[in-house]
């Protein structure tokens, strides 16, 4: 056997292999490759989007909290002045109350002097009959003398 011939066989052999594996056997592997990489690649892009999203999302709710903070800052600052509101209405309608209170009591004060005073008064008259008719020793007419203990009676 000549190794130049053979040699040449083989060199033959191979670029036919070669050939068929570049005409039916590469473009799969190709296309195959190119597919993974676009994969590849449209899960890297989504990653990213992902991940973007994420930080507008914590964003938006780190947002979100604070405005949420805010507007229970300004609800409880809007109870605590409705709290003190109603603190000063009480307060103010318990002082009208006890002047209320008072003013009625010394009404009625007034009265139970004012009938303490007639009481006396027609105690004392009684008693001022009583003792004129002692003193003199004969009966008065209560009737003829009334206008004058009445009299009496309105000077004490």
């Amino acid at each position: 056997m000549n190794i130049n011939l053979t040699l040449i066989g083989q060199v033959i052999a191979f670029f036919g292999f070669v050939m068929f594996c570049m005409k039916f056997v590469w473009p799969p592997i190709v296309a195959a490759m190119q597919e993974r990489e676009r994969k590849i690649a449209d899960g890297l892009a989504a990653a990213d989007r992902a991940s973007h999203d994420l930080e507008l999302a914590q964003e938006k709710a780190l947002d979100r909290l604070k405005e949420a903070k805010t507007e229970a800052a300004g609800i409880v600052d809007s109870a605590n002045k409705r709290a003190n509101q109603l603190i000063e209405e009480a307060k103010q309608a318990a002082v009208v109350e006890a002047e209320r209170v008072k003013a009625s009591a010394r009404a009625e004060i007034e009265q139970e002097t004012n009938r303490a005073r007639e009481t006396l008064r027609s105690q004392v008259a009684a008693l001022s009959l009583a003792g004129a008719e002692k003193v003199l020793g004969a009966s008065i007419d209560r009737q003829a003398h009334a206008d004058l203990v009445n009299n009496l009676a309105a000077e004490l």
